[in-house]
């Protein structure tokens, strides 16, 4: 990515998406069923890239461990909108790397792909992903009551949007290093 226009955050840098134990599963909408891993269904299977989905692997710059995964969804082209969506594995979380994943990601939506708008949308209880999106400068643009179906119950989302032209790059969220090339599948 740093040769499109866009760089590595300060903490984690992007690599192309591969197979990983990520944690999407409270917030995904699909029933549960057994996939068999080698399947074309599997829900991180590998995928072509697509005008409509940009997705990546998180790797922490300071260990080059896998953190997680983050991608661009429902990619409009017409309208110029995506919703943004990351999910660090449970030992990378509460180290800044949420912050620093988002503005790398809006980087990339902004002055890579041309959009506009971005949106987050995530349970009102996820404190973390709230935080750290309002720190990028996402705005909180409303709450659905009851909107999701989690662990039997009903819980609110919450809509958060950031414009183009309300996006700062933030350089400076964490003390690492930049210098690291970044590969966008």
């Amino acid at each position: 990515m740093r040769g499109s226009g866009c760089g590595p955050g300060t903490r984690a840098t992007f690599r192309c998406c591969t197979p990983s134990c990520t944690t999407t599963w409270r917030t995904d909408s699909r029933p549960w069923r057994p996939i068999s891993p080698g399947s074309a269904h599997a829900p991180h299977a590998m995928v072509e890239p697509s005008d409509e989905l940009a997705s990546f692997s998180v790797v922490e710059l300071a260990s080059q461990e896998l953190a997680g995964e983050a991608l661009l969804w429902a990619i409009d082209t017409h309208n110029r909108t995506a919703h943004i969506g990351i999910s660090l594995r449970p030992s990378f979380r509460g180290r800044g790397l949420g912050a620093d994943v988002l503005d790398t990601l809006c980087a990339y939506a902004f002055t890579v792909r041309g959009l506009h708008r971005l949106q987050v949308d995530t349970l009102a209880d996820n404190a973390s992903m709230l935080a750290a999106a309002e720190r990028v400068g996402f705005v909180r643009e409303g709450t659905l009551r009851s909107a999701a179906w989690v662990y039997g119950g009903r819980v609110d989302e919450v809509v958060l949007g950031l414009l183009a032209q309300e996006w700062t790059p933030r350089q400076h969220l964490g003390a690492g290093s930049a210098g690291h090339d970044a590969a966008r599948r």
